[in-house]
């Protein structure tokens, strides 16, 4: 019996450690990293892409995904994360709920209006966010669309405002943010339409010049390989 009982903890205690990681991360975007090689999602929360766009107090544009991104890379800079799964996300990433130096990193992002609760699938974060648009912080101190808004974007989007801010904030809903790469850093090409599957295209590649990245609800920019393939993308052959 003695023996059983060990063999039950055995298996109990490697079940645990497989569900839970310990390390320094890699961070991606604002609610994507990378820890011990492994892809992991943020779960409960969704932050700006980093090729988003939105307007400051003033009507100008500035590239709040990469300010999310950087917020993040900074307030977790060589700090131990650990993570506990919960699941895997459609992209084979693992969903984890994580925290740093005693924080949770989703409620945090959050609270500095850096991400916004993912209402679609937890509640966990509403009152955080709530803080942060009451204190304007973050997103909440621009107008902006909502992360799961972005990517499907049209002229009938719904354009959060913070701050009394004119009709510019109707070029969010263009094209024009996409254009041309966020930052010289962020040059990849995805396209998210392609008949096999979504597809990037690194500069000097075949296609690279040749895609048009004015169809915003089909192309994004990526500002690395790991973020292109967090994002279910594979490389172009060519």
């Amino acid at each position: 019996m003695r023996w059983l009982i060990a063999v039950l903890f055995l298996v109990l205690a490697c079940s645990a450690r497989a569900s839970e990681s310990r390390g320094i991360p890699q961070i991606v975007d604002a609610d994507t990293v990378v820890l011990n090689g492994q892809k992991i999602r943020l779960q409960g929360i969704d932050a700006p892409e980093t090729d988003q766009t939105c307007l400051d107090a003033s009507g100008k544009p500035f590239r709040c995904g990469l300010h999310a991104r950087d917020a993040l890379a900074k307030r977790s800079e060589g700090t131990v994360w650990a993570c506990q799964f919960s699941g895997v996300d459609r992209y084979g990433r693992m969903l984890a709920t994580c925290s740093t130096d005693g924080e949770d990193v989703g409620k945090w992002l959050v609270e500095e209006g850096w991400a916004l609760a993912f209402r679609r699938y937890s509640t966990l974060y509403v009152a955080d966010e709530d803080v942060a648009r009451e204190a304007q912080r973050g997103l909440w101190s621009s107008s902006f669309i909502a992360p799961w808004d972005w990517r499907s974007r049209s002229r009938n989007t719904i354009v959060l405002r913070a701050t009394s801010i004119s009709a510019a904030a109707s070029r969010l809903l263009t094209g024009a943010s996409a254009e041309v790469a966020p930052a010289p850093g962020c040059a990849i090409k995805g396209n998210l339409r392609s008949k096999s599957a979504c597809i990037y295209h690194l500069p000097g590649g075949r296609f690279y010049d040749g895609l048009d990245m004015t169809d915003r609800a089909a192309r994004r920019w990526f500002c690395s390989e790991v973020e292109a393939q967090t994002a279910g993308c594979r490389r172009s052959k060519l």
